[in-house]
């Protein structure tokens, strides 16, 4: 039982009981102060029917509570106050985290169901960008966060591999590229291609049909256009590997939009014979007005078909293949009215698992605060930024530990680090400015700070030349420098419940944040090697802390270097 439910039950046996447990639950809070005790019950709420002053109740109720396993329960004008039995406490946790160690916090509420999670979706010939950060770790930390919750995530990465911007990059290519420019640099001269199309066409519009009928000739087998395509695809895919490589990230998927050429007719139809296609200015939509929506657009005057009508087919395609209990979209805020659109059309299709499709949306990563856009080349390749994170990491190495073996690939794993974990510190819906030098730093709020805060754990532990406290039947700390820290040690199970619920991995990079500053705090207060009696219970304490802060990165899909 948490320390919460021992609270909880133990209020729950001197309340009325037209008090539910869950009112109470509710109710109990945390005290800004530890001085104030670990939980609060105010009693303002009994006040009408007990006909009482608040502070009498409250003083009343301490005389009633059976005080076993707390230190003491008292009464703070109309708060109960509860202050935990701190090392029975401790005992317990130290226990459980050292028992339990990387299985700690995990639950059974996924019952092993399927969760695709639409995620990264680069497109074909362009680089990665910054913004394609966010969607890649996002999706990949909710991947990791819900395995622990019992889950199974598949990561569909749905390449935006198909399109006019096919025909406008084939045109490019023919006018201004060669064969061997093209495999000498594949994304970047695609790129420049990409790029000097949209500069040329401002004054060329004709540009612009020659591209649409290149896609045209993609869209009817053309062997030629087939060919170009497959190509750029298939370098496009090496060079994102490389990148995806370094994150760490795998999928299950690569599955993008091509793959639901021949799947979107059978769609439409069914559209069709429920009747909801209708004819709007020569082209066919579904009226959402009763929604207060735009109709989706399912297909246009000339008969192509549009990002919905595939996004369609994907959604049939996933719930038929995966039978899936929920399936996430990791796509950018400004996709809202799509998303909403999406759903909407499949619940009138007369798919009631539509329901069960979830947008996770996030904001904007700026750059001086402006938007990255690749159309006009203000474009920040992720690969550049991961080189430069690590190069500064490898600087800051070499200054605090000069003698350190592997200093390469810890650099590797700081710097690429430091820009995942920046980025999930950040609750997913806000926007934010990026600064490398903030992003890469072993103070403050980053990723840096933390795996510096376990490799230190983990150099204690090794000083300390015994793990006798692995089997030590007496770890209880009731000292007030381990006592927060605890407490944070107990939270952790909560805090993955939590982000789970949420689709929130900004709550596990807090955390991380918080216990890793606590544990520093007790670190600086504290003769943890002393040979004492207590030895064990606070080296007890260091690993669990280690074990924690690594299953905290983990799930932000951040390594931990056991030296730095």
């Amino acid at each position: 039982m948490d320390s919460k439910q021992l609270t909880v039950q133990a209020l729950q046996k001197v309340l009325p009981d037209d008090i539910s447990e869950e009112q109470i639950t509710n109710l109990i809070e945390k005290p800004k102060s530890s001085d104030l005790g670990d939980y609060a019950f105010p009693t303002f709420i009994l006040a009408k029917s007990l006909h009482k002053a608040p502070n009498m109740i409250a003083e009343d109720l301490v005389g009633q509570i059976d005080q076993d396993g707390f230190e003491k329960v008292v009464n703070t004008g109309a708060y109960v106050n509860f202050f935990l039995d701190k090392g029975n406490f401790s005992n317990n946790i130290l226990h459980t985290v050292l028992s339990e160690k990387e299985n700690y916090g995990n639950a059974d509420e996924g019952k092993g169901g399927n969760v695709p999670i639409d995620m990264s979706s680069p497109n074909i010939a362009k680089p990665m960008s910054m913004g394609h950060l966010r969607s890649t770790v996002i999706g990949n930390s909710i991947a990791k966060i819900i395995t622990k919750l019992g889950y199974k995530p598949i990561k569909i990465n749905h390449l935006g591999d198909w399109g006019t911007q096919f025909g406008k990059l084939i045109v490019g290519y023919k006018k201004w590229g060669s064969q061997a420019e093209v495999e000498a640099d594949p994304i970047n001269n695609l790129l420049k291609y990409y790029v000097r199309f949209h500069k040329e066409a401002e004054t060329q519009p004709e540009l612009d049909d020659e591209a649409r009928a290149w896609f045209k000739k993609m869209e009817d087998g053309d062997q030629e256009a087939l060919n170009l395509w497959t190509w750029f695809r298939k370098l496009s895919l090496a060079e994102f590997q490389k990148v995806y490589d370094r994150l760490d990230v795998t999928f299950d998927s690569y599955n993008g939009e091509a793959f639901y050429n021949d799947k979107m007719d059978d769609v439409i139809k069914t559209i069709q014979d429920k009747g909801l296609l209708e004819e709007s200015r020569g082209a066919e939509i579904v009226d959402l007005s009763e929604l207060d929506l735009s109709p989706a657009l399912i297909r246009k005057t000339d008969g192509a078909t549009l990002y919905i009508t595939r996004d369609l087919a994907a959604a049939i395609y996933r719930k038929n293949t995966y039978h899936f209990v929920k399936s996430l979209y990791v796509v950018g805020s400004e996709q809202s009215e799509h998303f909403k659109k999406l759903k909407a059309v499949l619940k009138k299709m007369g798919y009631d698992w539509s329901d069960d499709i979830h947008h996770i949306d996030f904001g904007l990563i700026t750059n001086g605060g402006k938007k990255l856009s690749t159309r006009k080349g203000r474009v920040i390749l992720l690969e550049n930024v991961l080189n430069d994170a690590v190069d500064l990491a490898k600087k800051q190495i070499e200054e605090k530990n000069p003698d350190l073996k592997n200093k390469d690939e810890v650099a590797e794993a700081v710097g690429v680090g430091a820009v995942v974990f920046h980025d999930l510190k950040n609750e997913r819906r806000d926007n934010f400015d990026f600064n490398l030098e903030e992003v890469v730093r072993f103070e403050g709020e980053t990723g840096p700070y933390v795996q510096y805060t376990n490799a230190r754990a983990l150099s204690i532990l090794r000083k300390a030349k015994t793990d006798d406290y692995q089997n030590a039947d007496d770890l209880s700390l009731d000292d007030s420098e381990a006592w927060d820290t605890i407490k944070l040690l107990q939270q952790f199970p909560e805090i993955v419940d939590r982000a789970g619920q949420k689709y929130e991995p900004s709550v596990v990079a807090k955390y991380a944040l918080k216990l890793a500053k606590s544990f520093n705090q007790y670190y600086a207060h504290s003769k943890i090697l002393t040979e004492d009696d207590g030895l064990n219970a606070r080296l007890g304490l260091v690993k669990s802390v280690s074990i924690i802060l690594q299953m905290s990165l983990g799930l932000l899909g951040v390594r931990a270097p056991e030296e730095m």
